[in-house]
């Protein structure tokens, strides 16, 4: 085995409007499982692109060792295609089909070579990533979105590539659906390199690679360890931060003092130079040697201020920024036990079919409950928060909201308007405000400056998510029922962990889906909803 899996030698590339994304970037990744994470917008996806042959640098190079498998985001696939062939085996299946119908035509042996297991392997394959029930002739039109990433997963393993890049591999994938992509890829052999917000995944990587300011750093154990190390870095800056700060004060003082020390020896000379009766010319040299050794005197502790003041700014550059939320939100508080939502029997049909079981669902949130709605995916979960919401008119059954503004976050993030910008946006919610106000809770949401001033169609994931949390939480009214479906999707790990800042600071009531494990542990759910086979069930927190 190569002591490498993928080389980066001096690699530069650009968008074709000349827009950079890298400048000469290098680095070596070693083989097993590596992580890559990065903030939105720092070119994982890129990365990923460029090492799997689908971008050429615009210089340098990049290479792999042995052969590749990549499973990008968002898979180019038609919604004819079949199962056989997403999985590449149909021409090998349709000759062993010929071959036992007794057609021993020699191109039909070419074609299956040493193939002769290939439905056994794809059938085991399918079934370790729950895909076991499809038809090899079923078309991809007719899958979920999680059954098509697991498709395409099980399609790359069946390759058996010595490097396997996968990004954001458990999006659209529901828990169980999770779970089993996890075994999987322990059980794979070859070298893989993912890009992930999945921190139940990432922590079972053996390192973590960090993509940030055009660098990529290798850090040694899994995502925990990873966050454990940047924490102590962070640490450590910070104190180098503080003591360049006072070595730049001491400098800064003893250069002040030193030309206090000139100026009275100056003074001194000259009366003594005067009582003493000189001539002239004998004056005009010792004072003048006097300047002189000051000066140099001066210059030195000059010299030493500046040298200061360049360890304060290279600390200062080490400092990783903080980028948590910190927020108060008094406004959304609910007293315990009051009723914020109660329906019975509610029932939602969609496309003409009914969603819910045949008595539909009962739900009641009371005071500031925390609450996971889970389930299988196409159980009807994005439908309940819909109705809950009064997003989606309700088919039957009775449902009543209490006091209070209930808000309702889609995956889709579309509840601001695209083209104005996050200052604008934030006044329509709350337009009783003055706007120094809102400029300051703005700033809370670390918009500041310019960046409030941008129009919402050109953020990221994050940043909407984050200007998308600003207009809700500080509203007027401000909401006590949240509404919050798939929210980590499409965020990064400092989006995550903002989003988790802004929930811990909440004091109403929510309702969140979430497939991520790691984050309802971390915002306090303590309640837990099942939605399977139409029925909604209270599961253990």
């Amino acid at each position: 085995m190569s002591d490498v899996a993928v080389v980066c030698s001096r690699m530069s590339f650009s968008w074709p409007d000349d827009t950079p994304v890298f400048r000469d970037l290098s680095f070596s990744v070693p083989p097993g499982r590596t992580g890559l994470v990065a903030p939105n917008g720092s070119g994982k996806s890129t990365l990923l692109r460029l090492i799997a042959g689908e971008l050429k640098p615009t210089e340098g190079s990049l290479s792999v060792s042995g052969t590749l498998g990549y499973l990008p985001q968002s898979l180019p696939l038609t919604a004819g295609l079949s199962v056989a062939q997403v999985l590449g085996v149909d021409a090998v299946i349709r000759a062993l089909d010929a071959v036992e119908s007794g057609d021993v035509a020699e191109e039909h042996f070419a074609v299956i070579g040493d193939d002769w297991d290939v439905e056994e392997r794809t059938r085991a394959q399918l079934d370790r990533l729950g895909l076991g029930g499809l038809a090899l002739d079923r078309t991809l039109g007719t899958l979920s979105g999680g059954q098509v990433v697991s498709l395409g997963l099980a399609a790359q393993l069946l390759r058996r590539p010595d490097v396997l890049l996968l990004d954001e591999p458990t999006n659209n994938l529901d828990s169980a659906a999770r779970s089993r992509l996890y075994d999987v890829l322990a059980e794979f052999n070859g070298s893989l390199l993912l890009v992930s917000h999945d921190r139940a995944l990432l922590d079972r990587m053996e390192r973590i690679a960090e993509l940030d300011g055009g660098e990529l750093r290798l850090y040694g154990g899994d995502f925990t360890a990873y966050q454990e190390t940047v924490r102590a870095e962070r640490e450590v800056a910070e104190r180098n931060v503080r003591n360049a700060e006072q070595h730049l004060k001491r400098e800064k003082r003893e250069l002040q003092q030193a030309r206090e020390r000139a100026d009275r020896r100056a003074g001194n000379a000259a009366r003594n130079l005067k009582s003493a009766g000189l001539p002239k010319i004998f004056a005009g040299t010792m004072k003048r040697g006097a300047q002189e050794s000051a000066g140099r005197a001066g210059q030195v502790h000059a010299a030493r201020v500046d040298e200061a003041r360049a360890r304060l700014d290279e600390a200062g550059r080490a400092v990783r920024e903080e980028q948590r939320l910190s927020l108060e939100l008094p406004d959304t508080h609910v007293p315990a036990g009051r009723t914020l939502f109660q329906g019975e029997g509610m029932r939602a049909v969609l496309g003409g079919a009914e969603v819910f079981g045949p008595g539909g669902v009962d739900l009641t949130v009371r005071g500031p409950e925390r609450i996971a709605l889970t389930g299988p995916n196409g159980a009807g979960k994005s439908t309940l928060l819909r109705l809950i919401g009064g997003d989606l008119p309700l088919a039957g059954g009775e449902l009543r909201r209490g006091e209070g503004r209930v808000a309702y976050l889609s995956q889709r993030l579309d509840l601001l308007d695209g083209e104005r910008s996050v200052a604008e946006n934030f006044a329509r919610f709350a337009p009783e405000r003055p706007e120094a106000e809102r400029m300051n809770l703005l700033a809370r949401f670390l918009f500041r400056g310019a960046g409030a001033h941008l129009p919402v169609r050109v953020l990221s994931g994050g940043e909407r998510l984050r200007a998308t949390l600003a207009c809700v939480l500080y509203a007027e009214p401000a909401p006590r029922l949240l509404l919050l479906d798939e929210p980590t999707n499409n965020l990064d790990l400092v989006g995550v962990g903002q989003l988790e800042s802004a929930l811990e600071a909440y004091r109403g009531a929510f309702v969140v889906v979430s497939h991520d494990e790691r984050f309802l542990a971390e915002i306090g759910v303590g309640r837990r909803l099942l939605l399977a086979d139409g029925q909604l069930a209270e599961v253990a927190a």
